[in-house]
């Protein structure tokens, strides 16, 4: 990503996913098209936040709440949510720090944490999509052969190996990520210092393959049998399998939502890397790269409001446990209120 003119300087949020070096100064003319992001960004920021902190919130007490316990598809969807929460917590940091004139003012620490944060939410939410489209895999694919895989205890192992592998990948971010003032610009920017051109390419090659392309091929290739396997299954079912297929219909939908939020913004990474390896060149790519670069990242933030709506819109299951929480919780406030009411009940009579 290229450092803009002094009235638009680009230490863009992009740079927190795809690594861009924002020390790179353009000779490109800057375009009007930059005011209205900067005015706009920290808006739609401060929205997704609130939407995406209540939503997820709501759907990780609806999990934690319920009398029974999760099952493997509900641990890797409650991870997710929980990844989503830690990107959202991460959002209004570069709120300020956009209406701030990309003046960033927490310092080099949070400058650091913020940006690990955010590099993890966008290993982790795939690789949650991954484990989940496995076990779809396996409980209408192959059941029989592999189902005794599919326990818990082997999900939370799982979901900790994901999270372990977010923290590694994130590594980068915390060893270059820093804080230096640009007098030239006129401010403290929080940007990836790379210490050669070299790593840097390595860097974002990394993210691409390993956060896009392998995870990718590997959902598709689960989606393709696991809709191959819903439509040779007869339509007399047993309950275990409606149960199956109910979970399917959901996990299906979040995978779809997903791939429409994430892939532009993975393919404006890849143009990106080729113009950085100067594969690719010109003014105009520049230009349309970072304006495409800001648009899809922000789609791809849309991604962690949406998860929580498409639970209650799909999750039939979802929507049952929701009630079931609902209506505990109306019991024991009515028990409670009961109970109340008898004591002083009693404390009048002994009076």
């Amino acid at each position: 990503m290229t450092l803009q003119p002094t009235s638009h300087p680009g230490f863009s949020t992009t740079s927190s996913y795809g690594d861009q070096n924002s020390t790179n100064i353009t000779n490109c003319p800057d375009t009007d098209a930059w005011e209205w992001f900067y005015t706009s960004q920290p808006v739609y920021i401060m929205v997704i936040t609130v939407l995406g902190i209540v939503f997820n919130v709501f759907v990780l007490m609806v999990f934690i709440l319920h009398k029974k316990a999760c099952t493997v598809a509900e641990i890797y969807l409650s991870n997710l949510a929980g990844a989503d929460l830690v990107l959202l917590s991460c959002l209004p940091f570069w709120a300020v720090n956009i209406s701030n004139g990309f003046n960033w003012p927490f310092g080099q620490f949070l400058c650091k944490v913020v940006n690990l944060g955010i590099k993890m939410n966008s290993y982790c939410s795939i690789y949650f999509l991954v484990l989940v489209s496995i076990d779809r895999f396996v409980a209408l694919v192959h059941t029989m052969s592999y189902g005794r895989m599919r326990r818990p205890k082997y999900a939370k192992l799982g979901c900790l190996l994901v999270w372990g592998f977010g923290l590694l990948m994130g590594v980068p971010t915390l060893i270059f990520r820093k804080v230096q003032h640009f007098p030239e610009y006129g401010v403290h920017a929080c940007f990836l210092d790379y210490p050669s051109r070299t790593l840097e390419l390595v860097c974002n090659g990394m993210l691409i393959i390993l956060s896009f392309i392998i995870p990718i091929s590997i959902i598709s290739f689960c989606t393709v049998k696991i809709i191959q396997a819903l439509k040779v299954q007869s339509i007399e079912k047993s309950n275990a399998e409606k149960t199956e297929h109910k979970a399917t219909n959901l996990v299906l939908a979040v995978l779809l939502a997903f791939l429409i939020c994430w892939v532009p913004f993975h393919l404006i990474t890849i143009l990106d890397v080729l113009l950085m390896a100067e594969v690719l060149g010109g003014c105009h790519l520049e230009n349309a790269l970072d304006i495409c670069n800001q648009i899809f990242t922000y789609l791809a933030f849309f991604n962690s409001v949406l998860n929580p709506i498409l639970y209650v819109i799909v999750g039939k299951n979802f929507r049952k446990k929701v009630r079931e929480v609902f209506h505990n919780w109306s019991y024991k406030k009515t028990a409670s209120s009961d109970s109340t009411r008898s004591n002083l009940s009693t404390l009048k009579t002994s009076v």
